[in-house]
């Protein structure tokens, strides 16, 4: 089981390594990451397989919403099952 995260906000130092050292602690491990920085903008989408976790895919939102507003950027989770049904015609 995968979960897709993105995160969206005013770039700044540590993004990347805070919100997986996050995943990290519950054992998520993170298959791919994409990431871009347009002008102040910081954009970043992970794929992440849960099925091993140590948290559900609400917990992992629960952590990581903690986590965004503690520097001031958005994240979210979204389990892979539900991007895919979005995205189908």
């Amino acid at each position: 089981m995968k979960a897709v995260i993105t995160v969206l906000g005013k770039d700044t130092v540590g993004i990347l390594a805070k919100v997986s050292s996050a995943c990290a602690e519950e054992g998520v491990n993170i298959i791919e990451v994409t990431q871009s920085v347009m002008q102040d903008l910081f954009a970043m989408i992970m794929l992440a397989e849960i099925k091993d976790a140590d948290v559900t895919v609400e917990g992992l939102t629960k952590k990581l919403d903690k986590v965004g507003e503690e520097m001031g950027v958005k994240v979210h989770v979204m389990h892979e099952d539900i991007f895919n049904s979005m995205h189908k015609i």
